[in-house]
């Protein structure tokens, strides 16, 4: 069987480096499966997460934040700024994270209160969430 190789580079680390079977990318305007031997492609990544399943194992997820992927058949490069799998991320941060994001998106609809930038805070709602998916395991 054809290998693919997977790379997830932050400017921090090399999150990922390992042998995939197929990989799953959240683009911009959808997602895209990527199997050995696919198309060379540049595309645009959406803040989503990133699904790819080893060989002979399961199927394992981690957030990125963006950022874009090149194909070459044989690698699939993603340059993000951050990409968490389920053991980098802290449960305790990540639902005190989701309860602020609540909260600011409660007072900014509240009449008499100072107007909050609900488009960041639901941001930090939707990362929350994906976050606790990932650790979920879903």
């Amino acid at each position: 069987m054809a290998e693919l190789t997977l790379r997830v580079i932050t400017p921090t680390k090399i999150s990922i480096d390992t042998t995939v079977e197929s990989v799953q990318l959240p683009l911009l305007d959808g997602s895209a499966g990527v199997l050995p031997g696919h198309t060379h492609m540049i595309a645009a990544l959406d803040e989503g997460l990133l699904h790819f399943r080893t060989p002979n194992g399961p199927e394992q997820i981690m957030h990125i934040d963006g950022g874009f992927a090149e194909v070459d058949g044989k690698t699939v490069r993603v340059v993000c700024q951050s990409g968490e799998s389920a053991n980098e991320i802290d449960e305790e941060r990540m639902l005190a994270a989701e309860k602020r994001a609540r909260a600011r998106i409660a007072a900014g609809q509240l009449p008499g209160h100072e107007p909050v930038d609900l488009l960041r805070a639901q941001g930090s709602l939707r990362r929350a969430m994906m976050r606790q998916r990932i650790k979920r395991g879903s």
